[in-house]
């Protein structure tokens, strides 16, 4: 079996403790996450986290119907071999001399990065794209000196007619929420 990285969207409740179960579940079973981003949807109450994980296919579809165990998970799908849009964010300080500023500058432009911030020793520079871009630019800084990085983690989303729920979000949560509390009332009879 072929392992690779493997991304999966989940929806899930937007309140405290939900991503705590997650990645208990993650850490239980061993997996080894390359990236975890979590972040409100347009639904106040729900929730989506993106999460890029090494392994099989297979390993992947189990992490996949594990997430959907959860109670507070609301649906999880794989984004592997589906049209998607990825991006990931990093913020990069560099060393910054008078001598170096108009290359940096110059590699910002190529890249189609940002500068954020110049101090008189550094500059900080933000950059989305894919993990290849980001990769190939940090390489071209390390040269110059990189004082400190921060990368997001990936947020995927699938392409034109590749949405997670074609009822929308608020259908999905209200059968949700309906499920739990009727599984709920059902634990309280027995």
């Amino acid at each position: 079996m072929e392992t690779g990285k493997h991304t999966l969207i989940a929806l899930m409740e937007n309140r405290p403790g939900v991503l705590n179960r997650a990645v208990s579940l993650f850490r239980r079973r061993a997996f080894n996450l390359d990236s975890l981003t979590v972040g409100r949807t347009d639904c106040e109450e729900i929730s989506r986290m993106t999460v890029v994980v090494q392994g099989t296919r297979a390993e992947a579809a189990r992490l996949a119907r594990e997430l959907e165990r959860l109670v507070t998970v609301i649906r999880v799908e794989p984004l592997n071999g589906r049209p998607a849009v990825e991006r990931d964010l990093a913020l990069i300080k560099v060393t910054a001399t008078p001598e170096t500023r108009s290359e940096i500058s110059q590699l910002c432009e190529v890249f189609r990065a940002r500068i954020i911030d110049v101090a008189k020793s550094s500059m900080i520079v933000e950059l989305t794209g894919t993990e290849t871009k980001i990769e190939g630019f940090v390489e071209l800084l390390k040269p110059l000196g990189i004082i400190e990085m921060v990368r997001t983690g990936l947020v995927a989303m699938g392409r034109a007619d590749n949405v997670l729920d074609r009822n929308g979000h608020a259908s999905s949560w209200v059968a949700h929420r309906e499920r739990v509390q009727a599984e709920r009332r059902a634990g309280e009879v027995s």
